[in-house]
């Protein structure tokens, strides 16, 4: 009788693992009715724990942040900031959400025709005070004297405000192509609020130093909101649900060798023949313990949704550096990635004739695609035929 050893991936920990062995169980009954499931229960024994409950987590809000302790001066802001990088021209749209149509006098000037002149001259000339901010001015200011959310916006604000709220937009806008560029280096809030107030005022808003005082600063502010001061106050309860996926893999990499020893000796006990059926970082686990060492007992090696292969090629994988091949111990390698699983990667591109690729397709979009292999018939199908 064949034995598969499923090894599970991140974060998984009792009950769920229960749960998810029944799933597999019922799954292999209707391809492989002669296959026995046995589990590595790696996490329970070698998984990630805040060993010190969390002592590396820092204080949030709750614990005194605020100006007589140098915290943030208001947690708000950012806050606000993250929304328009996320979707520069989120204000205007509120702006223009709330427009209706307004009649211009024969011979007057549209409420969209300075600001969107000022808009395609800043696109010529750029603006030297803004340059701290990152490259991209130019191209922004051509695209929003484009947009169509000008208008609108123009009539539903005075152009004090509308200077403004352009200004923030075209800040925006520049740091989210500088983060895009993967720029290492990004600017901090100084730099960005005198690049709006810079810019602001190029598009005409009131000078600095005109009597607006601390109100200036308050203009500067986006109107937009967004969640992550929740995730702020929230930190200790996010990372308690979290730490369990990242650590077990920072944990792997680091210190993974009791890990593979772990797998070494459930196999040596079992009756041959044993496949590894591993899932996501179970796929690594098992396809470093066979790399690391031959296992005779195994005559197949199944890996689904792993990122295996991807260390591999970046040169992270403990057991094997790119371009060295597999060892000739490897057993045959079945690879199953989903085609919407950003954390399946390819293997027969990188062992050509040692891994097989399938991929699979659950019709389900990220990040649930990584988890839906095993209500997958394909997936049981794939195995189901390679089985010894």
């Amino acid at each position: 009788m064949t034995t598969v050893v499923f090894i599970h991936g991140t974060g998984v920990r009792e009950p769920h693992l229960t749960a998810l062995l029944a799933r597999i169980t019922a799954g292999l009954a209707s391809t492989a009715p002669g296959a026995r499931l046995a589990a590595y229960d790696w996490g329970g024994r070698f998984g990630a724990t805040l060993a010190a409950g969390g002592a590396s987590i820092p204080a949030g809000p709750e614990a005194g942040w605020g100006r007589s302790t140098g915290g943030p001066e208001d947690s708000d802001e950012a806050e606000e900031w993250a929304r328009l990088y996320a979707d520069p021209t989120a204000e205007l749209a509120l702006a223009s959400a709330g427009a209706s149509p307004r009649a211009t006098p024969p011979g007057a000037a549209f409420p969209d025709e300075r600001p969107r002149t000022l808009l395609r001259r800043l696109a010529v000339e750029g603006d030297p005070r803004v340059a701290a901010l990152g490259p991209g001015l130019r191209e922004a200011a051509a695209a929003l004297a484009r947009s169509p959310l000008l208008r609108p916006a123009a009539e539903a604000l005075d152009r004090e405000d509308l200077a403004w709220m352009l200004a923030r937009a075209l800040t925006a806008m520049v740091v989210a192509a500088d983060v895009a560029a993967d720029n290492p280096v990004q600017s901090g809030g100084d730099t960005r609020d005198a690049a709006v107030t810079a810019l602001a005022e190029h598009l005409g808003a009131a000078p600095a130093g005109t009597g607006r005082g601390p109100l200036l600063r308050m203009a500067g502010r986006p109107l937009v909101r967004l969640g992550s001061r929740y995730a702020v106050r929230r930190r200790r309860a996010l990372t308690d649900a979290a730490h369990p996926a990242a650590g077990d893999i920072l944990k792997y990499l680091a210190r993974g060798e009791d890990l593979r020893q772990g797998l070494r000796d459930l196999v040596a006990a079992l009756e041959p023949p044993v496949v590894l059926l591993g899932h996501s970082l179970g796929g690594i686990i098992a396809l470093d313990t066979l790399i690391s060492g031959s296992q005779p007992g195994v005559a197949l090696l199944v890996t689904v949704g792993s990122q295996g292969p991807f260390l591999y090629e970046t040169g992270a994988l403990p057991s094997l550096a790119h371009p060295d091949p597999l060892p000739g111990h490897v057993p045959p390698w079945l690879n199953l990635h989903d085609r919407r699983d950003l954390l399946g990667y390819a293997a027969e591109p990188l062992f050509p004739g040692r891994a097989r690729d399938v991929a699979t397709d659950s019709r389900q979009p990220f990040p649930v695609a990584h988890s839906a292999y095993w209500t997958d018939p394909g997936v049981y199908r794939a195995i189901g035929e390679r089985l010894p």
